[in-house]
């Protein structure tokens, strides 16, 4: 994006020049004091180094063009690169800094300072923000500050922009070399042998061998060629599979430097993907204190974008989620037995009372997955050795909220949930796992 440059500031004074008049005021007083006759030496000084400042700055020259540079997209928790360029029309300053006010959303608390250096006859800067948050950022203004040869004056320039940067959910583990190996191995290689004749859905006949599984014996066709025949079976397909996130308070908060949610909608994608490949479909929920984001099922990875622009929607809420209300509008959508995958997070032992409440609804007609991610500051605060009083306390309750934790995810186990409770890094690999367990054994139809 090339910006024409706007009417130069005036000339002004940098922090050496400041310093250097701080040093030389004691030395003027030191000669008015034994010297009263050279009291002319100290304005004379004084003039002689205000011309060479000012000449300094005309030497800096004018600033004839200047770019912004910045991705139109860009992915909650990877480097986004923001890159000043400055055109001076040739001459060599003495140095030439930038700086970028943003929305917060980008991350560095919404400015970043950026050094430029010659390249090309033009200075480059580049500062790599880290989005924090989805939605869509503005950067607003941009600053540019050049010296001197002698870096005794300086002119800036402030330009007003409006700059916009979509920040989508992570999807760099669905881009990983790792995932694309396996996907690729369990739809052409070793993985899809495994799967087949472990379902239900009949694939093939073939002629009965010493150590096949003879409940697979298909007794009648075996009448029909008088000899024993067996069924060989492949997993099944088009199962409908619901994540569902809850985007309240608990979610909202940080791990290791993004949202609860963020962390889950990255984990849930990479799961959704895989399940695409699968030749299942897959719908999305949001909800808060009501529902928001409800997507139709996708059953084609070609469509997988739709996903993707449907989990970019799923807003930040300061708010108790209503399990109550999302849970029950989510079970009337469906019309079949279906697995949901439930993001959720819990700190309040009232809140998680009325959120097992409303998942046991769900375990009657469908397959229901709770996936929360492991709080690491509550094992911190438990491990740490009661040094003083404060620390005492603090790990105190940190058992006792760890406690109440392991008695919710009990009683939900109780209930028929299968439970998933590991490190945000860990989630989307153990759900992918999880997935492929049901999957085999054709919990879901």
């Amino acid at each position: 994006m090339k910006l024409p440059a706007i009417p130069q500031l005036p000339i002004v004074p940098t922090e050496r020049s400041a310093w250097i008049a701080a040093a030389a005021a004691p030395v003027a007083l030191l000669v008015a004091a034994t010297a009263p006759g050279s009291w002319i030496i100290a304005p004379a000084a004084l003039l002689a180094f205000l011309l060479v400042a000012l000449l300094d700055g005309l030497i800096a020259g004018r600033l004839a063009s200047w770019q912004l540079l910045a991705p139109a997209d860009a992915e909650v928790g990877e480097p986004t690169p923001i890159t000043l360029v400055a055109d001076l029309g040739g001459r060599m300053a003495g140095s030439v800094d930038g700086a970028v006010e943003f929305d917060p959303r980008l991350g560095d608390g919404g400015r970043a300072s950026i050094a430029l250096t010659p390249h090309d006859g033009v200075y480059r800067g580049i500062h790599l923000a880290r989005p924090t948050r989805r939605g869509t950022a503005t950067i607003s203004r941009v600053w540019l500050r050049w010296n001197g040869p002698l870096g005794l004056a300086a002119r800036q320039v402030t330009y007003e922009v409006d700059r916009s940067v979509r920040i989508w959910p992570d999807l760099s583990p669905v881009r990983s070399k790792d995932l694309q190996t396996y996907l690729r191995d369990a739809q052409f290689g070793l993985i899809a042998r495994r799967i087949r004749g472990e379902g239900t859905q009949f694939e093939a006949l073939s002629e009965y061998e010493p150590g096949m599984d003879r409940r697979r014996i298909d007794w009648k066709a075996s009448a029909r060629h008088t000899r024993l025949y067996a069924r060989e079976n492949e997993s099944e397909r088009n199962n409908q599979i619901v994540f569902a996130f809850d985007c309240g308070q608990a979610m909202c908060e940080p791990v290791d430097g993004l949202p609860r949610i963020d962390r889950a909608v990255s984990a849930a994608l990479t799961c959704a993907y895989v399940a695409l490949k699968g030749g299942d479909r897959v719908s999305l929920f949001g909800f808060a204190q009501r529902p928001e984001v409800s997507t139709p099922f996708i059953g084609d990875s070609r469509a997988f974008h739709r996903l993707q622009s449907a989990a970019a929607g799923l807003d930040y809420h300061s708010t108790e989620s209503n399990f109550t209300l999302a849970l029950a509008t989510l079970t009337a959508k469906l019309q079949r037995r279906s697995l949901i995958v439930l993001f959720s997070d819990f700190t309040d032992p009232t809140a998680a009372e009325i959120m097992v409440e409303s998942v046991g609804r769900l375990v009657d007609k469908h397959l229901v997955l709770f996936v929360t991610i492991a709080d690491s500051e509550i094992e911190e605060a438990t491990s740490q050795a009661p040094s003083d009083l404060a620390v005492m306390a603090r790990s105190v309750t940190a058992e006792t909220l760890g406690k109440q934790r392991a008695i919710v995810l009990q009683r939900l186990r109780r209930l028929g949930v299968d439970v998933i409770e590991a490190p945000w890094e860990q989630i989307g690999y153990q759900l992918i796992d999880r997935y492929f367990a049901i999957k085999r054994s054709e919990a879901i139809g």
